[in-house]
């Protein structure tokens, strides 16, 4: 018994110095591949902030957009312009409008009427929104035509469901734009002209 005893110890400890050796080369693996996974996300680092600043920011009154369209919309579209003058209530972000080029004529849900309209919409974010609500102007009419399709004819004469309306075009252009820029933007949508027939 005394060989066996003496035998024992030394194949142990060579046998527990590989364990913990392949152990500890497992976990600093591990961690290596989490950290290089969580960077790579853009859970940590500097992949993150990037990510942030690539959205449209908020333009407050009297700060230069860098993204400003120049000048070539109708008027009433785009950026104030350099002479413009911000009044110094209501909000505290510039607001920017885009006007659709075409008027919107569709059937209404469930109805032999016909709803025919032109539309605007708004945003306090940089110029971005604006360029993505042009270069996708078809896609969107698109959407808007399926909405208004969908609308009951309540809701074209009353001012509650035109005001339930114009939050649920509001929607439907965010969502184009999500879908195709990952970004939406439009605050608000305006009825320029409304004509139920």
């Amino acid at each position: 018994m005394s060989d066996k005893d003496g035998n024992d110890p030394k194949p142990k400890k060579g046998k527990g110095l590989a364990v913990k050796a392949g152990i500890g080369l497992v976990l600093v693996a591990a961690g290596g591949g989490g950290t290089f996974a969580l960077v790579r996300s853009g859970h940590i680092g500097d992949a993150k902030a990037a990510k942030r600043d690539d959205t449209p920011q908020l333009i407050r009154k009297g700060e230069a957009d860098p993204y400003a369209p120049k000048g070539e919309g109708k008027e009433g579209e785009g950026a104030a312009a350099a002479s413009d003058v911000e009044g110094e209530g209501g909000s505290e972000y510039r607001t920017s409008y885009y006007n659709f080029s075409e008027d919107f004529t569709s059937n209404l849900k469930n109805s032999p009427a016909l709803v025919q309209m032109s539309l605007a919409c708004s945003t306090h974010r940089d110029g971005r929104v604006l360029m993505w609500l042009k270069k996708h102007e078809l896609a969107i009419r698109s959407e808007i035509l399926v909405t208004l399709a969908d609308t009951p004819e309540e809701d074209a004469f009353t001012p509650e469901g035109k005001l339930r309306l114009q939050k649920r075009l509001t929607a439907t252009i965010n969502r184009v734009l999500t879908q195709t820029e990952g970004f939406g933007g439009v605050d608000q949508v305006y009825f320029k002209t409304f004509l139920v027939q």
